[in-house]
């Protein structure tokens, strides 16, 4: 499958038309992390948008006493790193590889311009981050109600 392809079928791109997915293509880069390889720190400059294709990435936040706490586990399929919404934005958290992770990653400000040159594509970018933070704010409540811990 050519990287064009994986790129269209990741779910990110579902829905996009070709011409759209061609133009977040020349965004695009294949990005390879081995295992325990930190992909972004919190406080960097958050320049792009990850779509992970295949591993598993943990997002963690230092929290003074505790040490580095894990707050999301993300793999295939999912995207990773919203900060770069916003011009000057700065990663919140890290994230590191806990296993062989490959990704497209889309530099924020290609994709910014792509934004704004076509209303279109913005829109229909803009409906799919906000159905990946719907999913997440989710995931989080669920977590928050513990329903992931099994009752002894």
């Amino acid at each position: 499958m050519s990287e064009a392809d994986r790129l269209k079928a990741h779910p990110f791109m579902r829905g996009l038309a070709d011409a759209q997915v061609a133009k977040i293509a020349s965004c695009a880069r294949l990005a390879r992390f081995p295992e325990s390889a930190v992909i972004f720190r919190e406080g960097g400059e958050a320049d792009a948008l990850y779509l992970i294709l295949r591993g598993r990435v943990v997002l963690e936040q230092h929290v003074p006493g505790k040490g580095d706490v894990q707050l999301e586990s993300l793999s295939g399929g999912d995207i990773l790193g919203l900060s770069w919404l916003f011009p000057g934005g700065r990663w919140v958290l890290e994230a590191r590889a806990v296993e062989p992770t490959e990704a497209f990653a889309l530099e924020a400000r290609c994709v910014h311009a792509r934004m704004e040159e076509d209303a279109a594509l913005g829109l229909a970018l803009a409906k799919h981050l906000i159905h990946q933070l719907y999913q997440r704010l989710e995931r989080v409540r669920l977590q928050r109600l513990d329903v992931y811990r099994a009752e002894p």
